[in-house]
């Protein structure tokens, strides 16, 4: 998957523009008419002609859906100052976001909850996840511990997830979208890693669920039994911080009646929640 990277691109606003342009599928007359100027407008800003203002710029962005890391980096090519902060979750001015994260997370046990920042690092999870976890090496857990790394590794969970052709084949498609929407050249590097570990015999990357699936379920043998969860993501819907805008929130629910109650047998035997995360 041939990715350009955009880590620390130093390319003209107008070439910047031009890419998210075409990643986004549109012609140059789409998207004049999304952000209403014309097309010479459009031609002129792309080929450096023309230098946008900020509100252009803007306009432009917000029509093309850039990410907010991103628009910052199109506002430094343009000569303007970035207009998003990024910020630690430590940060005292994140204190609030960090206390939604953590009350979504705790707030779902007795099921499994995690957050990941935008390459699927490991940023916290609730208590119900560390059970589902034993096994896996320390060196698959180590911070920075990515998800999909210790989901697919084959000294990971994938020797233990029931469906794993299935399971496999959905986190791909799902990276694959997410790259085809950021050009993220470390996403692009991590599929490269995930897609070349061992599949099963009859594995395809872009195989079909089941005939009868309304959602891919994510199953998985454990000490609890034989387990089947659905998942959900949760974003923050109006972000203006970076690192914020960046956060997923991945939440588990039982697909069936036996891991519903494996889910309460181990919600007895959790420790209560930090009181911190309340």
């Amino acid at each position: 998957m041939g990715y350009r990277g955009r880590m620390n691109d130093q390319r003209p606003v107008g070439e910047l523009l031009r890419d998210w342009r075409q990643r986004r599928r549109l012609t140059q007359l789409d998207l004049a008419d999304m952000a209403q100027i014309s097309t010479r407008h459009v031609s002129f800003i792309e080929t450096g002609r023309s230098l946008p203002s900020r509100a252009m710029l803007l306009r432009l962005v917000d029509r093309l859906d850039v990410p907010l890391r991103e628009r910052n980096q199109l506002m430094t090519a343009a000569g303007l100052a970035p207009m998003y902060a990024e910020r630690s979750l430590d940060d005292p001015a994140m204190r609030e976001a960090h206390a939604a994260v953590e009350l979504v997370l705790y707030g779902h046990e007795p099921h499994p909850a995690l957050a990941v920042d935008r390459h699927w690092n490991l940023i916290e999870h609730n208590r119900a996840l560390a059970p589902l976890l034993a096994g896996v090496p320390e060196f698959l857990l180590a911070r920075p511990s990515n998800v999909l790394r210790v989901g697919l590794h084959p000294e990971g969970l994938a020797p233990r997830i029931i469906n794993l052709g299935e399971w496999r084949a959905h986190l791909l498609h799902r990276l694959r979208h997410q790259i085809a929407a950021t050009g993220d050249a470390v996403l692009a590097s991590l599929y490269e890693e995930l897609a070349a570990y061992p599949a099963p015999d009859d594995y395809d990357d872009y195989d079909v669920p089941a005939s009868g699936l309304v959602v891919v379920p994510f199953r998985l043998r454990s000490e609890l039994g034989d387990l089947s969860f659905i998942s959900t993501t949760t974003v923050f819907g109006t972000p203006m911080d970076v690192t914020l805008s960046e956060i997923a929130i991945e939440s588990f629910f039982p697909a069936d009646a036996a891991t519903t109650q494996a889910m309460r047998v181990l919600s007895a035997s959790l420790e209560p929640a930090p009181s911190s995360s309340h």
